[in-house]
Order: structure tokens, then C-alpha cells, then sequence
């Protein structure tokens, strides 16, 4: 556990601290990115100037200045400010801090802030231990999470706080945050003679992909390792930057994981090739299987495209087998063709529709007898079987063959259902 209020206090910067911790905001003011909650006017603005902040989550990426916020509310509320991992605390960590909360309280009133980063990771034990002194005001509860905690939180925490989404920081915001570095002499670079290229900077903010401590631990890499030039000068190029921030990191939770296949599933749905390609390849770098993919790719070939161009399933098919046989990275180009197949193919949903309908008739009950003329006469002895009429099983059945074009008119549905039509025709491509 950490006490960021009496952390607060301490302005000296750790020299030997990352670049990316040194240069946290202390106010709100230099607090980089989410206007949406912390800009001018906006509530969680004000809540902090106030002092009135009340039981929240902050719900983001990493780098996007969760902790950075927590730090700054420390700065700038009058408030104790305690921090705790939910990955190393239990249940008896929490019972301490939660006496000196109260203790607190009554000897000076001064409330008590916890922020929980990870918070997603408390089980329900846990987080009914802390039930109690959110709801008397004990301490005001700050959860930090990458996950979201509709889903991953039990509801009475997230019930009794309100959840504050925080947004991948923009390129300008990352760009804005390495200049200020830049300059900063106190707690940045500035005082090291770095010179960095736009081009190197760009870079870094693009593959850093919103991640201000990424690009800042980048920044500082390239800093740290690139010997001055006659003029005792830092010369940060673009293949300097490129040596110092690896390939971008596609973070896939849980909930990025639904919402990207939902995204493929909806482009292979609206004919858009590219964007459908764009999310499979998104998928295939952050490490989704890519069976999973492909069976989604086998049943919008029927749900989405059906007999309007039959041939889009045996090329969704036919992208398993590939992927089977090959493996990957080869299967790609299977893979890519089937969904290019299936964006190009005219689109109907009648498959889908009849079969839906048709379930859901069954579902109801209420089954009848099967028609007579239906029933099986593949055995000895059938005949003997029928209606309360006389009518044998099999008998008056009308063997299609025997009719010119091999039809006959004939009543195939169960009584209950004579007359419900389940597929209709969409008259496009071949389903007509």
C-alpha cells in the first residue's frame, strides 16, 4: 500500500524514476487527454476542485491516465489518498486501512480516498468487504480498471459508483506529452540536449497507439542510448525512434475480443470487404484463434448471404479445411478470400428467417400426430397401424417420381401448422 496524499507532498522527482512517472500531471491543467470527463466544466472537473468527488471507476486502456488522475485528485483534494493492488492485497489489508479511514474521520474529518488499481481482479469477497464503508462514506473508492466492469466487477461495487470511461489518448495527445518532456528541465529531458526529429516523434506516437507511458518510455530509450553529436547535442532520428518502441501491442480483453468479432460479423453483413479484412487482421495480431473467426465466417455464409450465392458457404467451408491443412500464417490467404467471397456476394437472410420461425413454432409445443400419409412404412407390420378413421400409416401417400416433373401437389406440414409459410424468397442473387 501506498499513501499518495503524503507522496503528493514530496514535489522532488525521483531522478532515477521512469520518464513516463516523472512527468505525471500534478494538476489538472496538466493533465494530458479525456476532455470529455476532466475538460473545462465537466463533472469530474468539478467534483475535484470541490473536493466532492464521490465512489467511482475509471474504465480504460492502459496509458490513458487512470493513475495519473488519481495522482492529481491526491495533489489537489484535501483528502487521505491511499493506493492498493487488488493482484497483492486481501481482504485484512483492506480491514486495516479501512480502521485508519474511520479513525481518521472522527479524530479530524478528513475523508479517505483508496484507489484500487486492478479492481477488476477482487473477487466478491473482497469486494463486500469494502460494501460497507462506501456506503457510510468511510472512504471514497476510486477503482482502476482495463476491464469493463459491467462485466468483470460484481454489480454492488459497481452499483454504488459511478464509472468514468477513459478513451486511448489521441496522436496529438502523445505528442503533446513527449514535447512537453522535451522541454521539461525539471523533471524531463530537457536539460540532456535532446533534439528529436517530427519524424521520429511521429512514429513513436503512432505505434505507441495512445499509450502516453509507452511513448514516453520510448522517448527516453532513444535518449538514454543515442551518444552526442560535437555540439554535446541528443539526435533523436527516425530509425533511432524505430529501434526504440517494438512493434504496437494490441491489448484484447475480453470485452475488445466480443466488440472486434462483432465488428467483423456486421462488416462481412454490409458487403465491406475492407473493413471486414481490416478486423481479421486486427483479430489475428492480438492472438485470437483463428478457427473461431472462420466458424463465424461459416455461419454468416448461411445467415447472412444464404441461397442468394450458395457458393459463399463452400468457401467459408472450404477456409477451414484450408486452415487445417495449412495452418497459419498460409491460411490467410484462404481465410481472405472466403470473407472477400462473402462481402462480394448479393445478401439474404431468408435462410435465417425460415429457420428462426420454424423454431420458434416448435418451441410453442403442442404437437400433433404425424399426418398418416406421412408416417414410416419401413417396417414389417405398418400397415396394421393408423388413424381412428381406418387410414394405415403410409397409405395415400403420393410418391413424386411417379408425376410428370417428378411433383406432386401434396401436404407435407403438421396439421397444427398447415398453411405457415417459413422461407420466402429475398429475389437476390439465386434466392428467388
Amino acid at each position: 500500500m501506498q499513501d499518495l496524499f503524503t507522496m503528493a507532498m514530496e514535489k522532488k522527482p525521483d531522478a532515477a524514476a521512469p520518464l513516463a512517472d516523472r512527468m505525471r500531471a500534478r494538476t489538472l491543467d496538466e493533465f494530458i487527454g479525456q476532455k470529455h470527463i476532466v475538460g473545462e466544466g465537466r463533472l469530474l472537473r468539478r467534483a475535484i476542485q470541490a473536493d466532492r468527488l464521490t465512489s467511482c471507476i475509471f474504465y480504460g486502456p492502459p496509458g490513458c491516465g487512470k493513475t495519473t488522475l488519481a495522482s492529481v485528485i491526491a495533489e489537489t483534494t484535501h483528502g487521505a489518498f491511499v493506493k492498493m493492488n487488488a493482484v497483492t492485497s486481501g481482504v485484512p489489508d483492506v480491514r486495516k486501512v479501512l480502521e485508519e479511514a474511520e479513525d481518521r474521520r472522527r479524530a479530524t474529518g478528513q475523508p479517505t480516498y483508496l484507489l484500487l488499481d486492478e479492481c477488476h481482479r477482487w473477487n466478491k469477497a473482497q469486494s463486500d468487504s469494502i460494501l460497507p464503508a462506501i456506503e457510510k462514506g468511510t472512504i471514497r473508492f476510486i477503482g482502476s480498471t482495463t476491464e469493463n466492469p459491467m462485466i468483470s466487477m460484481t454489480p454492488a461495487i459497481v452499483s454504488r459508483c459511478r464509472i468514468f470511461q477513459f478513451y486511448p489518448l489521441t496522436r496529438e495527445d502523445v505528442l503533446d506529452g513527449m514535447r512537453a518532456a522535451l522541454r521539461d528541465r525539471e523533471r524531463g529531458l530537457g536539460r540532456m540536449g535532446v533534439i528529436a526529429d517530427d519524424d521520429a516523434l511521429e512514429h513513436i506516437a503512432n505505434v505507441a497507439n495512445g499509450d502516453l507511458r509507452s511513448a514516453l518510455n520510448a522517448l527516453e530509450l532513444a535518449a538514454l542510448t543515442t551518444p552526442p553529436d560535437r555540439d554535446a547535442n541528443i539526435h533523436v532520428t527516425l530509425s533511432v525512434a524505430e529501434e526504440s518502441i517494438q512493434k504496437p501491442v494490441l491489448r484484447c480483453d475480453e470485452t475488445l475480443y466480443y466488440d472486434m468479432l462483432s465488428a467483423f460479423c456486421k462488416s462481412l453483413r454490409g458487403s465491406d470487404a475492407d473493413a471486414a479484412l481490416a478486423w481479421f487482421a486486427r483479430m489475428t495480431y492480438a492472438g485470437v484463434d483463428p478457427r473461431i473467426i472462420v466458424r463465424r465466417m461459416i455461419a454468416h455464409a448461411s445467415e447472412d448471404v444464404g441461397l442468394a450465392n450458395p457458393n459463399a458457404l463452400l468457401q467459408a467451408v472450404a477456409a477451414m479445411e484450408a486452415l487445417q491443412f495449412n495452418g497459419m500464417p498460409e491460411a490467410q490467404l484462404n481465410i481472405a478470400q472466403a470473407i472477400i467471397a462473402i462481402c462480394k456476394s448479393p445478401k439474404s437472410n431468408s435462410v435465417s428467417a425460415a429457420i428462426e420461425a420454424a423454431m420458434a413454432d416448435a418451441a410453442k409445443g403442442g404437437f400433433g400426430a404425424v399426418p398418416v400419409h406421412l408416417r414410416d412404412t419401413h417396417y414389417k407390420g405398418h400397415d396394421r397401424l393408423g388413424n381412428a378413421d381406418g387410414e394405415k400409416n403410409g397409405q395415400n401417400y403420393l410418391y413424386p417420381h411417379d408425376f410428370p416433373g417428378h411433383w406432386v401437389a401434396q401436404d407435407y406440414m403438421p396439421e397444427d401448422l398447415r398453411g405457415r409459410v417459413y422461407y420466402r424468397p429475398c429475389g437476390m442473387g439465386e434466392d428467388q
